[in-house]
């Protein structure tokens, strides 16, 4: 077991930041609330049904999720492997509709991938390919978007704009958003509430909340870094 007694609730339209140190169990939560690896204990549901008794395709429709794992094959194209984000409703042959391909250039236009779409997945650099997968879970359409550390890879310009995406498609859509994340000074401007995982447990609430409850003071050895609360940054101990 690496975590328990997390109990908390998630709302459509909110983007929901997961935060904590390498190994608190950031992943091993999202893969459990995702239904790819089962619950030791407990129960998850997706609106107001267990997510244990969704059948994969019925799932498929109502979740999309980027993990860190590797694709299954690097030779699709940049377009197949975004189109793959609407599997969960094309038909028996796999054909397109027409609001299956507006759906995919429109998740390819918002991330911003335009250039890409004839290359082959093995020929991307690392953050050029984290954001082909964001741009498939998007395409996908689903009420919610789980994604582990989506902007690993990325320089801070795209950071901060892969992040923008995600606040702005929440809002605008009101899709649930979920995703881990490093970037605690990013979250903590962005996010409608964040979760904090720390070795006594875990804390839920809105990050100015938790600023001030000094949720995120205890995360890390303050021997090397503090928390300004009044700023809401990092920094470096002199």
């Amino acid at each position: 077991m690496v975590a328990a007694d997390i109990n908390l609730k998630l709302h459509e339209g909110e983007l929901i930041g997961l935060v904590g140190a390498n190994g608190i169990g950031k992943s091993t939560l999202l893969r459990t609330l995702s239904h790819v690896q089962p619950a030791l204990h407990g129960d998850v549901f997706l609106s107001d049904k267990k997510l244990s008794s969704y059948k994969a395709i019925e799932l498929a429709a109502q979740l999309s999720i980027v993990l860190t794992e590797q694709i299954a094959s690097k030779n699709l194209t940049v377009y197949e492997l975004v189109a793959l984000g609407r599997q969960p409703y094309t038909n028996w042959v796999g054909k397109m509709s027409e609001e299956d391909i507006d759906k995919v250039h429109k998740a390819i236009e918002v991330t911003h991938i335009t250039a890409l779409l004839t290359k082959r997945c093995f020929e991307l650099s690392d953050g050029q390919l984290q954001k082909v997968l964001i741009a498939r879970a998007i395409a996908q359409d689903t009420p919610f978007i789980m994604l582990d550390e989506p902007t690993t890879h990325l320089d801070i310009y795209h950071k901060a704009y892969i992040l923008k995406l995600l606040k702005r498609l929440a809002f605008e859509t009101k899709k649930t958003i979920l995703f881990s994340t490093h970037e605690i000074d990013f979250a903590i401007q962005l996010c409608d509430k964040m979760i904090v995982m720390n070795q006594d447990g875990f804390e839920f609430g809105r990050p100015k909340e938790l600023v001030q409850c000094r949720a995120f003071s205890s995360l890390f050895p303050e021997d090397l870094i503090l928390f300004d609360e009044k700023s809401g940054r990092y920094k470096v101990r002199n």
